[in-house]
Formats: structure tokens, sequence, C-alpha cells
């Protein structure tokens, strides 16, 4: 009896202290949030199943460990009902619990997913061998891994889409809960939700060849998308040939190196119209200086 106490007492202490277990850091991104909450769940479940299974092996092992030959068990229904209503249980919550888990969008992304521009970003990353790129098409702006991180705004839904230019690649963030095969010929989708600032390492997980192991990346997750335009409109003007339209919220072909920005369409128009004047003047000052 004082066994039983003993061993019902071990088992409640551990489903409380599993149930009262917080993450040591919070989580950097939704993502990384539900699949969190999933194994924690889990866990919840498996410690206390694991202590009870190996609570009766040993007592087993010692209780009958001096007998020579083994005594045939006593039917006992009570006993089969009991462990196969348990075990169907146990098999339904964690069928319930991954298959939450996995209808966020979060986690598994359908194909072709509706963007707001309004609420939503998106990024277009490629891979190839041996880095990354990365594609702001709604700021018409593309970065190396190799030169930029990847930016993110805190708070701000995020899609990405991966290709790959050659085979096959895989992008990983673990801090951000982001793993996804980059397939030739496809397009796969991911989707986050940062919510903690900083810096997160990112590779590739799939041997992909010599420059496998250098196939590295950086996300950094700023405080807001005001601070993530910064970022971005910084990559635009230092790129040649283009300037940062802040009206439009996009980089724009710029051969002259004017702003956009500062220019509105009245004064581009005018600029455009003397740097035409100027060049038939001096076609024509030269025109008669070869004549005299």
């Amino acid at each position: 009896m004082d066994r039983e106490r003993i061993t019902s007492r071990l088992l409640a202490a551990l489903a409380g202290l599993a149930l009262a277990a917080q993450p040591v850091a919070a989580q950097a991104s939704s993502s990384d949030a539900a699949i969190t909450s999933l194994n924690e769940k889990l866990l919840v479940v498996a410690i206390p199943i694991t202590v009870l299974v190996e609570a009766v092996l040993i007592y087993t092992v010692f209780k009958y460990k001096d007998q020579d030959e083994a005594k045939p068990t006593r039917e006992n229904r009570r006993l089969e009902i009991t462990w196969t209503i348990a075990t169907a249980a146990v098999l339904l919550f964690v069928g319930i619990s991954a298959s939450i888990t996995m209808a966020d969008d979060s986690v598994i992304t359908p194909d072709d997913p509706e963007i707001s521009a309004d609420t939503e970003e998106q990024v277009n990353v490629t891979a190839y061998r041996y880095g990354w790129t990365f594609s702001y098409p709604e700021y018409n702006v593309t970065t190396d891994a190799t030169q930029q991180p990847l930016y993110l705004a805190k708070g701000q839904p995020t899609y990405f889409s991966l290709t790959t230019e050659d085979w096959l690649h895989a992008f990983h963030a673990p801090s951000l809960g982001l793993k996804h095969d980059a397939v030739p010929g496809k397009v796969a989708w991911m989707k986050t939700t940062a919510t903690q600032t900083g810096t997160y390492q990112g590779y590739c997980a799939e041997y992909c060849g010599t420059g496998h192991s250098g196939m590295m990346f950086e996300v950094q997750v700023v405080e807001d998308r005001q601070a993530m335009l910064d970022e971005i409109s910084a990559i635009c003007e230092e790129t040649t040939n283009k300037s940062w339209n802040a009206q439009e919220e996009t980089c724009e072909w710029n051969p002259d190196g004017n702003s956009s920005s500062s220019m509105s369409g009245t004064d581009a128009g005018d600029d455009t119209a003397s740097v035409v004047a100027s060049s038939v003047d001096a076609s024509a000052g030269s025109l008669a200086a070869r004549a005299a």
C-alpha cells in the first residue's frame, strides 16, 4: 500500500511539474510558439506515462527476480479495459493537438496564399549554390545573403515564397521555427509573425555540395514596419542608378542619381525638358563650330 501511495504521489508531482513548466525564453515568432506549445502538451502526457512504465518495470524485476519459473497470469478484464481506454485517450489527445497545430498557417502554409499588401509582407527567397537572395517585391529591392540580412518587422505577418535555381536546398531558421525544402521547379510557401526583435541565424539544412557548410544567412527582426522600410530604403539608395521613392514606398530606376522622393512629377518633367534642350543647344553649337 505504501508503495502505491509513493508511486501515485510521484506521478502527480511530475505531472504538476510538467504542467507548471514554462519556456526559458519567449518564442521569437508565431511559428516557434505554435510548435513549442505542441511539444509542451506532448511532454505533459509523455512524462507520467514514462514514469509509470518504468516504475512498473522496476517493481516487476525486483519482485520476481528470484523465481525460477514464470507463473501464468490470471485474466483481468478490468485492467485490460482500463489500459485500452487510456491508450485510446492518449492517442486521441495527441492526434487532436497535432491537428490543431498543423492547421495553423504559421506551421503549414497553403500554396498560393492570398496576401494583403496593407497588413502583410512578402519576401521571395531564392536558394542557389551556395547562397541565398531575398527579394521584397512590394518595394522592388533584392539583396544577397552575403551582403545583407533578411529583414522582418516585429508583429508584421510575413509570407515567404521559396524557390531554388539549381537543386535541392532547405531554408532553416531554427529560432523562428521556420524550415522548408526548396525543390527545383516548385514554389513552397511559409508564413510567420516575428514577436521578438534581434538577429537570428539561418542556414541550408539539406546537403547540397562542397559549399553547403557556408550557405548561411541572418534574419534581422526590427521594431516595426517603419524601421524595416528605413533599412530597405538605405539598401536602395546604395544601389547604382536607383533611388527611393518615399511617397510610393518603392525603389525606382533613376540613372541621373536624383532622389525621386524629393522630386515631384512637374519637377521631373522640367528637369527632363532642360536636359533635352541643353543637348540640342550643345549639338547645334558643335555643328556651327565645325561649319566655321
